[in-house]
């Protein structure tokens, strides 16, 4: 089974230029998701994407990460349900 993301992510949480996507993953164990974080911002015309926060940013990229977190719980239970279902 493969365990690369799919192209397009699962679902993504923002806060202002905080950013948490979640990648859907599948293990012979059963769907599982992963998370990046990251911070977007302009660079000119082009827009990108840092994994490097200020410290007034810590505490609301660890806000985030708990909902991206719950977010996660939550599709990997819906997933491994609807697998299980059409198993049996």
């Amino acid at each position: 089974m493969s365990n690369q993301p799919t192209n397009k992510p699962a679902a993504t949480l923002r806060d202002g230029s905080l950013k948490a996507t979640l990648w859907q993953r599948q293990s012979e164990n059963g769907v599982f998701f992963n998370v990046t974080l990251t911070r977007t911002y302009k660079d000119g015309d082009n827009y990108k994407d840092s994994n490097s926060y200020t410290g007034a940013e810590l505490l609301r990229v660890a806000r985030l990460a708990g909902k991206a977190y719950d977010l996660a719980d939550e599709l990997r239970a819906t997933a491994n349900d609807a697998n299980h279902g059409a198993q049996e």
